[in-house]
């Protein structure tokens, strides 16, 4: 990101920020009626047209100064042609795959151990069940 760009995004998130508060210290249409019967609002810190008139004015200076960075920033962003991925950096390198042997069996290890490739297999032999274990109800 180039200083430009960095300095022009900051003015654009400090613009947006100016738009908020203007608009939230702005009254609404209703407030004017209320003057209208004498609730002494025209004297005011801005004369006796009121704050409606500079605040009006402010904001629409803001918009079209947020409006201005908006367009900047995306033609800016546009430009960039330059794609920067850690992948393109990769160094690759190649190296002969070795022999993969498996560790050595731990004697303390409660897991069962598988058998040699050069010895058959032997079947594990269970305990045969009665006809009566098959009939019999499960206990609780």
């Amino acid at each position: 990101m180039s200083t430009m760009h960095s300095v022009i995004l900051v003015a654009h998130t400090v613009i947006a920020a100016l738009i908020i508060i203007l608009v939230l210290l702005q009254r609404g249409k209703g407030a004017e009626a209320g003057a209208a019967f004498g609730s002494g609002a025209s004297g005011t810190v801005f004369g006796a047209r009121g704050s409606s008139n500079f605040f009006s004015r402010a904001t629409a200076v803001l918009a079209t100064a947020f409006f201005i960075s908006s367009l900047t920033l995306a033609y800016l962003s546009s430009q960039t042609t330059q794609v920067s991925s850690i992948m393109d950096n990769a160094v690759i390198t190649e190296e002969p795959a070795g022999e993969v042997t498996a560790p050595a069996p731990n004697a303390s290890s409660d897991l069962p151990t598988l058998p040699d490739a050069d010895q058959p297999a032997q079947p594990e032999v269970l305990p045969a069940l009665d006809a009566a274990d098959e009939e019999s109800p499960p206990k609780e």
